[in-house]
This record gives structure tokens, C-alpha cells and sequence, in this order.
């Protein structure tokens, strides 16, 4: 029966046993050597003195076992044996519930699942090794997860139709797989073990990263690998204030909350989320709900796991021999107190590599005997080896009685004890974490010296690279991370490639290195690590609350942090100079935020404690890796943007959680020294964003794009990127080819008012362009007032200008006339009619409209829309930004823009960007 049969249910059908080595059928088989050999037949008169011709006596032999063993499992069947039935059990996860079906797909494997959710289906295998891999501290585990492009009824758009490796956002699923299965894995199994995870149905609706945690964790728990508890998975959003399990790709679009949570039914062991700016409690509540909803999981599949499961390989387990664990601590415990009181990570790695060295001499290669005082005094190894050269003994006639053996006393002696080197490294290992781990909660002293809540000394600088749009080096201990932005168009974007058959542009990404020199050691330089993209996606996603919108700030933005120097925290760190390297950049961020790594000494009673689980704020190295916990939380004083946990012993409970958060929340930024600059680079491209009719948006592309291509070449802009729309986006190194390249847009994208312009019909399809102004010699309010559409006048060719466009004038026929002077009515209803209004947007940069009356006039204007004869200084160049997108407007935006139609080229970078 299920934990709970109203709300589940498991579907079984018949079990059929595996297929025996022959076919059963109504008849008995003949086995047939040849045509010209008598066959072998049930009948008890078989002829088989005819073989025993041909065969040995040992052949004959077994060959008689096997018939008469057919002959005894021969059993008649009148329909042939079917396969085995599929397993599955319903499980209510939120709203909905989903499908696990075990027994259908990938029999051979130890074991396989498939996890249904709406139509996305994922299938999951995992398969070990036969023959176990070299003993190591790190288990034999490898992920894969992969979404097939088939899944969604697509191929891949690349030359190869076929999947090739793994996508970034793929990577990140894989260690959102890994990571809470590897604490449940037990030590000593070497087996290599490796789980495949691919998309098989995806419906763009239901999200398959949650279903493939919760598939790895049921076929882990299906087949033969040891481990102790299975681990499942679910995401929970936050829309409209409510939590949602599971929830569906159109209710994320509006969550606040993005958490992906796993666990067992009693503990979790691995978070992962990004929020804008969520408070404390809201983020606890959020993984309260997660866990509820993950033990509902766990509980529903134990029954089908202890129905299915295969037998566990307790007996492959090879742990160090216990006496070794005394023996290591006999020999390295004092010195090893001593070494973990050094401050300094390279001279203690460095004092730490030599001890152990000794440690490895004496067990593995010289020998070691016990110093227990009740076996009597040790000796050493020379001692026991040591060919005695002393006489041999006279035996005084008499002492002895005949027939006794003579035993000469000697000393008792002792054999050495020799260790494999594996073992006595991982010995050392978790020797060397317990006693840093008594360090910190005996003496309340961490190896720095710092107290369990105490940060790191921080030093940061900002406008280290000229030439970079901005830089900071970012300082927190021995973690030093090295932030770069740079600033590009929509070109300079990245594409991302999904499932659902939609382009997919980011305006924003960081990526994040982790160079082998940055903790002293050599190593490997190729494509990124799973660990440097699984970084750089926490830190991308912490930044990102943050930034101004497209609209206010039109730039693509790329941060690259280069790792120069490591000891634990080095994404937040990260995080802590990317931030300020976007303000050098002079990028208009909303906040501040900065990010810590927290960890936890969990069993506390062991070491003398009261029981208390320890949290460390800002860890290091060495605690992250002797630890129980490596918790990174970033955000602000306001709330948390960005978060993600690692569990490394049986999972934390929420109260530990909360601790931990709360005291995350105490981490501040320190002063930057020099600050950041908050102003646009001299270096950064300059953007002008300009609107025509979106009719006219085809002429400006031309066809094939041979007109903007033409434009490009002529003007030397970087890019001109337009829109359906209407925007036009054109970015260029400096002002002159920007001006350039946007005159010849304005010639292309004229549109005539008969009230100020008309086109007149020079030739059949050739026509010209006359201005009210060129029609008569006196003043004349109206065009409609002297002519009509078809009618007939006499024009003169006054221009050609540089397009080939024609300028025609009426008034040039005419003969010499005094103007009359206009009446104060006509020329304040001239004023009224071009009359123009300069006004400051939120961003703080100028735009010019026309007033009210002259607004319906300019369906015909000849002007184009993007005010062609409108000064520069009133256009929306986004060189000298002047605030941010919560501010509001400035009263010196206007007299800023005039001074850049004023000033040079070299004086539009003195835009200030400030924090909101």
C-alpha cells in the first residue's frame, strides 16, 4: 500500500520472468547436427551410437546432461511468452501530478526511470562498472543531462543535425543533478557509476531541469549502488504573493522567486535560486514549502522502490582499516595542531604536503609499530631486521635434562605494520579535517584566527585597465577576483539556443574564470569547467536585479571576472567586483549588493560542544572543504538576489538554514579606493537611438540588406540595428560618422505634408519636392489656398542634392515682387504652427515633440520622424548618460546635450551614472 493511496496510486501489471534458455512450444525440439547425421530426438529409443562414433566419452557426456536437462524444463505453452509490464505510480506534486514508470525503458540498466510531467518526459539510467576504479576521496560519479532537440520537433540549427556538446544551461542542470546525489553516495564504493539524462518530450510548458533531479534521485535509488536515502526535486516560484510547486514556464515569466530545491523526506541537501531582492523570511517560507513538497515525492516512491529496487553492493565497500585512523593521529597529531595554526594558506599547504609525506614514509615503506606500553617497548624496524652474530650458547653438562629443548631467552619483538599509500591518504585527510574542525569549535579560533562570524580584511580598486570600459580588483583575504566590463550593441549580444524554437538574446552575461595559477599550482587551460560555468551563472544572476532596462540603458553589457588569487569565496567575490566594475563602467545600477560564502560545523558534540550547529561566515579554503555546508548568498540589506547551497554530510534542517541566513545578512561592502568612476568610458561605443515610420524601416534595410550594408561602409558606423517598429539603433565609435550615417537615414525616411511640402510630378514617375515657401512670393498660410491635388503648375529645378533628390521652386518663375509684410495674425499663427517643445525623458536626455496643433499636421510633414532638422544635442545619444532608470528628470539635461553640439568629440564622455 502507498503512504497515501487517495492521492496516488501504482499500476502493476503482471511480472513476467526472464526468457529461459530454450523456446517453450507444444513440441519438443530436435536437435539436428547435420541432414546426413541421425538426429537427436525425446523418443527413449535415440539413436546415439552413431555420435558416440564421432564424439569423446567427456562430449558425449555433456552432451547427454544438456538434453536430459531440456527434456526435465521442456513445458508445453500454447501462446508465447510476453515481455515484462512497466511499473509507474502517480504522484500530486502542486497543482498537478506526475507519472515515474520504472520497467519499460532501458531494462539492462541498473536502473532506469522515466518522470512524465504534462507532455515533457525525461529518462533517466543509471549504470556502474563492473570492476572498481583506484580508491580516491572523490566518489567515481559523472552526470549528463541532455535536451533533445527532437523532443520539441526540431533539429539543430548548426551544420551538424545532430546534438554535439553540452549547452551552458545543460551544464548547470548537470550539477544540479550531482550535487545532492554525491553526499548520499557512501564511502568506500569504487565502482564508477554514471547517470544519463536526456529529454525525450518537452511541451514548452513544463519545465524538465526539476524532473531530472527527481529521475536521477528514483533510478539511484533502483539500483545497485549504495547509497542512503534517495533524493528528489522541485522548483518553487512566487507570483502574485503565492507559492507555486512546479510552476509552468508562463506563470515564471511573472514569479518573483526562482528556488530549485532537493532533498530527502526529512532534510535538504541542495538549493539553488534568484530572486529581486526577497526578504529572509520570504525565502525560508519559499523553502519550507519545497521540502513539503519534496518528502510528498520521496515518501510515494518508496513503495515502488522497495517493489523494484535491486539489491545494494554493501559488500563492494572498501573503507581504510580502523586501527589506521589511531595510527596516523599517534604519529602526526602534535605536529598537526602546530601546522593548522599557520595563518597563511601556501606556507600551511606546504607544511601540510610535508607532513603527510612522513606520514606516508613510516606506514607505507618503513613500517609501524603500536606504542602501546602493555606489549612492552617498540622497536624499530633496523632493530627487528638485525642479524644477530652473537656465539651460540654452551650448554653446561648437567643444567639440562636429556631430551628438554633449550629456548634462549630474548626480548619480545613486534611486526611492522605496512599500509597501502591510498589509504593512509585518506586517512590523513579526514584526520587533518577533524582536527581542524576541534580547532575551530574547542578553542572557538578558526585557522586565521578569526572568530566563527568574523569577515575577512576587504580591499578594492576600481579604473586598473585604461582601455577596458571598467575594471575593479576586488580583495577579501587571499580571494582576489579581477572584474572587466565591456559595453557593446545589440551585436555584442549572446545567442542562446533552447528547445522552444525562438531566439533568444542576452543583453546581459557574466563569465567567470578559475586559472590553475591562482592557487599556486599548475594545470590545464582550455574550455571552461563545469565549476566556472556553474559559478558564472550564480554571479550573472546575482547582478542582474540591478541593472537599468533596455530602454533607459541600450547597451549589452559583458563582465569577465578572472580568479587571481583563491582561498575559498571566490564567486562572491565576484560578485563583489563585478558590481563595482559596472559603476566604473558607468553603468546606471539600482544598488549596491555584495555576496559571502557561509559554512557550518554541523556535529558539534563530537569536539566538546553543546550540540549547537557553528556557522562561519566567509569561509576559506580549507573550511569549505573540511566543512558541512558551503552556503553563498548575495544581495543587500533589503533582500537576497542570488543564493545556492551544498550540503556535504545528511542535510541540513531549516532552523540551521535560517541561522545561516540571517547571519549572511551582516556581510557589508567596504570602501573602494579609487571609486568607481560612474561615467560612460571614452572607449565605449556611442549609441544613437533614433524612430521613423516603421513603413519606411524596408528602405533602410534595402533589398538583402545592400542599403544598410552601404550605409555602413560609407559612414564607418560599428552597427545599425532596426526594429519592426520603427527604432533605430546606430552605434558608432565617435560622432561625426554617427551624424553621418543618420542624415542619410533621415533622406530615406521623408515623409511630405502638402500643408508645408508636396510632391510635384515632374516626369511620369519622377517627381520633386516643393516647399510652401517656393510657391509664392508673398506669404501664404496654406497651400490648399491657391492650389488643388492635380493641378498643373510651372516649376523650376533648384537642387540636386548628394541623394539625387530634386528641389523645385515655383517663386523662381515669377517675376520680382515686393512681399507684402504679414499681418500679427499670420505670423502668430505661423509661431503657433512650427512652434516646438524640448522635453526631458526619464532618462535625463532631450527629445523634441511638437505641440498640439501642429501635431495632426504631421501625417505629411517632410520632415522625418526622427526630427531631421532637430540640432544633435536633442537627440537620444547615449554617450553622456546622465542617471539612472528610478530617477527622475535633471534639471541640467538640456544645457548637458547643448554642450555636446558645442563641445568636441573628446568631451562626450563626462556623463555621471548614479545609483538609485
Amino acid at each position: 500500500m502507498l503512504a497515501n493511496p487517495g492521492t496516488s496510486t501504482l499500476h502493476h501489471r503482471a511480472n513476467y520472468t526472464h526468457n529461459p534458455p530454450f523456446s517453450l512450444t507444444t513440441h519438443r525440439c530436435k536437435l539436428s547436427l547435420s541432414p546426413n547425421f541421425p538426429r537427436l530426438s525425446n523418443s527413449a529409443k535415440s539413436n546415439f551410437s552413431s555420435l558416440s562414433l564421432l564424439l569423446s566419452r567427456r562430449k558425449r557426456e555433456r552432451l547427454f546432461t544438456v538434453v536430459n536437462a531440456f527434456e526435465e524444463t521442456s513445458v508445453a505453452h500454447d501462446a508465447p511468452q510476453s515481455l515484462p509490464q512497466p511499473i509507474s505510480v502517480k504522484i500530486p506534486v502542486g497543482d498537478r501530478h506526475i507519472l515515474v514508470e520504472t520497467g519499460h525503458i532501458g531494462r539492462q540498466a541498473s536502473g532506469s526511470v522515466t518522470v512524465t510531467d504534462g507532455e515533457t518526459i525525461v529518462y533517466t539510467s543509471v549504470c556502474l562498472d563492473d570492476v572498481p576504479s583506484e580508491p580516491s576521496d572523490f566518489y567515481p560519479l559523472s552526470v549528463n543531462y541532455q535536451e533533445r532537440f527532437s523532443a520539441a520537433g526540431r533539429t539543430s540549427g548548426g551544420f551538424f543535425k545532430r546534438e554535439g556538446k553540452l549547452k551552458d544551461h545543460e551544464v548547470l542542470i548537470c550539477r544540479l543533478i550531482d550535487r545532492p546525489l554525491r553526499p548520499t553516495m557512501l564511502k568506500g564504493f569504487y565502482h564508477e557509476t554514471q547517470i544519463l539524462s536526456w529529454v525525450l518530450s518537452y511541451d514548452g510548458l513544463h519545465s524538465p531541469d526539476s524532473l531530472a533531479v527527481t529521475a536521477a534521485g528514483i533510478a539511484l535509488a533502483l539500483s545497485e549502488v549504495p547509497n542512503t536515502k534517495m533524493i528528489a526535486g522541485v522548483r518553487v516560484g512566487l507570483v502574485d504573493n503565492k507559492f507555486i510547486v512546479n510552476p509552468t514556464t508562463k506563470e515564471m515569466e511573472e514569479s518573483e522567486l526562482d528556488l530549485l530545491l532537493a532533498g530527502t523526506d526529512s532534510a535538504i541537501f541542495m538549493i539553488e535560486g534568484y530572486c529581486n531582492f526577497l526578504t529572509e523570511e520570504k525565502l525560508l517560507e519559499a523553502v519550507q514549502i519545497g521540502q513539503d513538497a519534496v518528502r510528498t515525492i520521496c515518501n510515494e516512491v518508496s513503495v515502488l522502490v522497495k517493489k523494484c529496487g535491486k539489491a545494494k553492493m554493501i559488500d563492494a565497500i572498501k573503507l581504510p582499516p580502523a586501527e589506521l585512523y589511531k595510527h596516523v593521529e599517534e604519529i602526526a597529531g602534535d605536529e598537526l595542531v602546530k601546522v593548522l595554526q599557520i595563518t597563511s594558506k601556501v606556507p600551511r599547504r606546504k607544511a601540510l604536503a610535508s607532513l603527510e609525506e612522513k606520514v606516508l614514509t613510516i606506514l607505507t615503506e618503513n613500517g609501524y609499530v603500536s606504542k602501546d606500553e602493555r606489549f612492552g617497548t617498540p622497536e624499530t624496524v633496523a632493530d627487528l631486521l638485525e642479524v644477530e652474530d652473537e656465539d651460540e650458547e654452551i650448554i653446561v653438562d648437567g643444567e639440562v635434562d636429556e631430551g628438554d629443548v633449550h629456548i634462549k631467552p630474548i626480548g619480545r619483538k613486534f611486526s611492522p605494520m605496512l599500509f597501502s599509500e591510498v589509504d593512509v591518504k585518506l586517512v590523513f585527510k579526514e584526520v587533518t579535517s577533524k582536527f581542524l574542525r576541534r580547532r575551530i569549535v574547542e578553542g572557538g579560533k578558526r585557522s586565521d584566527g578569526r572568530n566563527s562570524d568574523m569577515i575577512r580584511p576587504i580591499d578594492s580598486k576600481c579604473g586598473l585597465l585604461p582601455r577596458a570600459h571598467g575594471s575593479a580588483l576586488f580583495t577579501r583575504g587571499e580571494t582576489q577576483s579581477l572584474a572587466v566590463v565591456t559595453l557593446g550593441d545589440k551585436q555584442m549580444a549572446q545567442r542562446v539556443d533552447n528547445l522552444v524554437d525562438e531566439e533568444e538574446f542576452k543583453r546581459f552575461y557574466l563569465q567567470y574564470l578559475f586559472p590553475p595559477s591562482c592557487v599556486g599550482e599548475v594545470g590545464r587551460i582550455g574550455a571552461p569547467s563545469r565549476r566556472e560555468i556553474g559559478h558564472g551563472m550564480l554571479m550573472e544572476r546575482a547582478l542582474e536585479p540591478i541593472l537599468p532596462s533596455e530602454d533607459d540603458f541600450p547597451y549589452t553589457v559583458r563582465v569577465e571576472s578572472t580568479i587571481t588569487e583563491s582561498n575559498g569565496s571566490s564567486s562572491m567575490a565576484s560578485v563583489c567586483g563585478g558590481c563595482l566594475a559596472l559603476q566604473d563602467a558607468g553603468v546606471p545600477i539600482k544598488c549596491m549588493i555584495a555576496g559571502i560564502a557561509m559554512g557550518l560545523v554541523l556535529d558539534t558534540e563530537e569536539f566538546g560542544g553543546d550540540g549547537t550547529p557553528l556557522i562561519l561566515s566567509d569561509i576559506t579554503g580549507s573550511e569549505d572543504a573540511s566543512g558541512d555546508m558551503d552556503f553563498k548568498v548575495a544581495g543587500n540589506e533589503d533582500g537576497v538576489t542570488a543564493f545556492q547551497m551544498d550540503i556535504k554530510v545528511g542535510g541540513i534542517t531549516l532552523p540551521v538554514m535560517r541561522k545561516a541566513l540571517l547571519q549572511a545578512r551582516d556581510a557589508e561592502m567596504s570602501k573602494c579606493s579609487p571609486s568607481p568612476s560612474k561615467r560612460l568610458s571614452q572607449y565605449a561605443p556611442l549609441i544613437h537611438i533614433m524612430k521613423v515610420n516603421p513603413k519606411k524601416v524596408n528602405i533602410i534595410i534595402g533589398s538583402g540588406g545592400k542599403k544598410v550594408k552601404s550605409i555602413i561602409e560609407e559612414t564607418g558606423v560599428e552597427a545599425i540595428d532596426t526594429q519592426d517598429n520603427g527604432i533605430v539603433k546606430i552605434t558608432a565609435k565617435n560622432l561625426s560618422s554617427l551624424e553621418k550615417s543618420k542624415s542619410i537615414i533621415n533622406q530615406l525616411t521623408m515623409v511630405p505634408d502638402l500643408l508645408m511640402e508636396f510632391f510635384v510630378e515632374i516626369a511620369p514617375g519622377r517627381e520633386g519636392l516643393c516647399h510652401i515657401s517656393e510657391l509664392t512670393s508673398n506669404w501664404l498660410p496654406k497651400a490648399e489656398d491657391v492650389f488643388k491635388v492635380g493641378d498643373r503648375v510651372d516649376v523650376k529645378l533648384i537642387e540636386v542634392n548628394e541623394k539625387g533628390q530634386f528641389r523645385l521652386s515655383r517663386k523662381a518663375l515669377l517675376p520680382e515682387t515686393t512681399s507684402e509684410k504679414p499681418s500679427a495674425e499670420h505670423h502668430a499663427a505661423d509661431k503657433a504652427s512650427t512652434r516646438r517643445i524640448v522635453q526631458a525623458p526619464k532618462d535625463g536626455l532631450a527629445e523634441e515633440y511638437k505641440d498640439k496643433d501642429s501635431a495632426s499636421k504631421l501625417v505629411n510633414s517632410p520632415r522625418s520622424d526622427s526630427e531631421e532638422d532637430a540640432p544633435v544635442s536633442k537627440k537620444k545619444v547615449y554617450k553622456g548618460l546622465t542617471s539612472s532608470a528610478t530617477e527622475g528628470p535633471k534639471k541640467s539635461s538640456v544645457a548637458s546635450v547643448s554642450k555636446i553640439a558645442n563641445k568636441d568629440e573628446g568631451t562626450l564622455v563626462n556623463g555621471d551614472a548614479k545609483i538609485g
